[in-house]
């Protein structure tokens, strides 16, 4: 490993062996944020019917929990089979078919794991991650000569990408 004399050459070597260290994570992040983007809609999705029983005389909101779909809403109802758009649930027997839609099993684990919260197993590789990009942000300041062009131009950059996050915070 290269000699660490000052600051400047413990951030640049710590952010160099950190880079490659991160390389495949910060692959599997990017990927699972940009599949995130789209989890509204079917992209990437692969569709399977589901039918198993679940209990008896659910109400439309325990059914919606227990089937785990978002803002189900009960279409029809004709004696004691509720039609919903992903399915059909008999309220006498607890029979229910329904069709889900997920990603794929790599994806779906990827995209579990960017979601992570504190509860989670993982939830200390979420902060480790965090707290690296974060050292990258700061460590990148330390790469170029504060004297160099390509430093100034660097904080033009820097500048830049601060002023478009402002606007992009406003705006969301």
């Amino acid at each position: 490993m290269a000699e660490i004399k000052n600051t400047k050459s413990f951030m640049r070597v710590t952010h160099r062996y950190l880079g490659f260290f991160m390389a495949g994570i910060m692959a599997m992040y990017s990927i699972s944020g940009i599949l995130l983007i789209y989890r509204d809609s079917d992209f990437l999705k692969k569709e399977s019917i589901i039918e198993k029983n679940i209990g008896k005389n659910l109400s439309d909101k325990d059914l919606g929990k227990e089937l785990k779909i978002k803002n189900m809403e009960v279409l029809k109802t004709e004696g004691n089979i509720l039609s919903f758009k992903e399915g059909v649930y008999n309220s006498e027997s607890g029979d229910v078919k329904y069709t889900k839609k997920e990603l794929p099993l790599i994806l779906k684990k990827m995209t579990n794991l960017h979601k992570a919260q504190s509860k989670d197993r993982l939830s200390l590789l979420n902060v480790f991650f965090g707290i690296s990009l974060f050292f990258f942000v700061l460590s990148s300041f330390w790469m170029f000569n504060v004297k160099s062009k390509a430093f100034r131009r660097g904080m033009l950059y820097t500048a830049a990408g601060l002023i478009l996050s402002v606007i992009l915070i406003y705006l969301s």
